[in-house]
């Protein structure tokens, strides 16, 4: 049976109200001991507030959102306030020492986080950013105290004092072997986180609607508040490494900025003068035009030119038409004399004799002579 926190720890005057926040009932109020909220209405006013705005459809940015991510970080600041005075949590205690009814406030820093991720101001972002990682390394450090699970811690940030101060950003290096090794094993690790992610919360809508309902016993209570506890410590590991990806940019850009505003020592160049050849001054000075614009030739210039070169369009072919047309009236009156001789015509073969001999005749007498 899991002890309660009081019982380990020595009673001291004006211990009474720390001992009440271990109580299941959670009849925890201001130390003050004015009228205010419970404890435990604080941290469920504000976790209602972050599902209501982590779920929503409406834009981010609007203003009845963000009025809601405001008040609910105002509850949730409360309730670490409360819990800071109360002292809850201790270094010297194990986790089974810490009651049920206070593992649920193990969970502030992470919700305190996650919903200052919500706030959308532009001219804020990076303090947004950087508030945020410091709430999820709270809450992974308390979590790596009471050994809630087994995961690796990530780098601080560096302090104000140990960042960088030049101008523009530092070119990062080409990755050899040892950083692909390194990238392989932060990849290893990414998927692995997915799937522990998935298996816890598949075992927490299991229990949920239990605890939610009040039927759930001591035991029960317990796992589904560890079982959250487990699923937030994923989650931080990967809003961190996101927020160091968001910051280096919004330094980046930051740097841009103060580069454009910044103002240079050195004068402002004089206006370079036009560069004008004397040729084309000169031409354009006569022409009026800075190119040759005036006509080189005449047109029967240029059609002469055309013809002795034998580059107009219809030049050359008559010639040849004159030459098919010859070639093929030669044709035409053989195949005449072909077809007579075929059909036997007595009088064209009559006509075909007598001009052959009359041929032959004056043939032989131009011989002679």
């Amino acid at each position: 049976m899991v002890k309660n926190k009081t019982q380990t720890k020595k009673t001291e005057p004006g211990s009474e109200e720390k001992m009440a926040s271990c109580e299941p009932s959670g009849e925890v109020r201001d130390a003050s001991g004015s009228d205010a909220p419970k404890l435990s209405e604080l941290l469920d006013g504000g976790w209602k507030i972050y599902e209501e705005v982590d779920s929503t459809n409406e834009p981010l940015g609007s203003n009845a959102v963000q009025l809601r991510v405001r008040r609910g970080l105002g509850l949730l600041q409360e309730a670490a306030r409360m819990v800071a005075q109360l002292d809850l949590f201790s270094r010297n205690e194990d986790l089974e020492e810490v009651s049920t009814a206070d593992l649920k406030y193990l969970l502030l820093p992470a919700l305190l986080g996650a919903l200052t991720l919500k706030q959308t101001s532009r001219d804020q972002r990076l303090t947004t950013v950087q508030t945020a990682r410091d709430h999820f390394m709270d809450f992974l450090m308390r979590c790596k105290e009471y050994h809630v699970t087994r995961f690796e811690l990530p780098k601080r940030r560096e302090s104000p004092g140990e960042e960088s101060h030049s101008d523009l950003p530092a070119a990062k290096p080409t990755p050899g072997s040892a950083d692909l090794v390194a990238m392989a094993t932060q990849r290893q690790a990414k998927i692995e986180r997915y799937r522990q992610k998935k298996e816890l919360e598949a075992r927490l809508s299991d229990v949920r609607s239990a605890v939610e309902s009040g039927q759930a016993d001591d035991e029960m209570s317990r796992e589904f508040y560890l079982l959250n506890v487990r699923r937030w410590i994923t989650v931080s590991l990967e809003e961190i490494e996101s927020i160091g990806q968001e910051e280096e940019i919004l330094k980046n850009i930051d740097g841009l900025k103060q580069n454009s505003t910044r103002p240079t020592n050195q004068p402002p160049r004089p206006p370079m003068k036009p560069f004008i050849l004397t040729k084309d001054a000169v031409q354009a000075h006569v022409f009026g035009a800075g190119y040759p614009s005036l006509p080189t030739m005449t047109v029967d210039d240029w059609y002469d030119q055309h013809k002795k070169r034998g580059a107009l369009p219809d030049q050359g072919l008559p010639r040849r038409v004159a030459e098919d047309e010859d070639s093929d009236a030669k044709e035409r009156e053989e195949e005449e004399k072909e077809k007579k001789a075929e059909n036997d015509d007595e009088e064209s073969l009559m006509k075909a004799r007598n001009w052959d001999d009359w041929k032959d005749n004056h043939q032989r007498e131009e011989e002679e002579t």
